[in-house]
């Protein structure tokens, strides 16, 4: 099989934010997640930074703060004094650009939920067609505009039905 040897999936997800506290009180009270452990801030003297991290070598990381958010991917977000400026967040079309997607068993009570905490739904839900028919999704931002997904598909989607390798499907834990 071609790959990485032994890989298992997507075990986190790094950003950076632009406030750490207003970005864990979202992800911990709002979407539910759990902060597991915090560490820096890490400054270099040498080219560190930017060997490792691609980022100016000057460039300081205040903290890192790293959360659990049930049974997907962890994530751990930062937050950077740049030595050389910070670039606007990317559009989902611009290269870089992206969104993560929470999967949610009730897909309706999940969205009245989050328009009740005041987070902005960005249009209306959609129904997928074609291959991801049986799904349910909508946009929405966090605090600082960072685009997230609400999605659900309880019956499975409609390319599942052929697919000769079957996903984990959070509806149905052990299949």
């Amino acid at each position: 099989m071609a790959g990485i040897p032994g890989l298992r999936g997507t075990e986190h997800i790094g950003f950076t934010v632009p406030d750490l506290d207003q970005a864990e009180r979202f992800f911990v009270d709002v979407i539910g997640c759990e902060k597991i452990y915090s560490l820096g801030p890490f400054i270099k003297e040498d080219d560190w930074m930017q060997v490792h991290l691609g980022v100016h070598p000057r460039t300081v990381m205040r903290e890192l703060r790293f959360f659990r958010c049930k049974y997907g991917p962890n994530f751990e977000i930062f937050q950077y004094e740049a030595a050389d400026g910070q670039a606007p967040e990317p559009k989902n079309s611009d290269i870089g650009g992206h969104h993560l997607a929470f999967y949610v068993d009730d897909f309706d009570s999940a969205l009245e939920y989050l328009k009740g905490q005041g987070v902005e739904i960005m249009g209306e839900p959609t129904l997928s067609k074609s291959h991801s028919e049986g799904q349910k999704w909508v946009y929405f931002k966090a605090p600082w505009g960072m685009q997230f997904e609400l999605v659900s598909f309880p019956n499975g989607k409609a390319y599942e039905a052929n697919a000769t390798t079957k996903l984990w499907h959070p509806a149905h834990p052990g299949e």
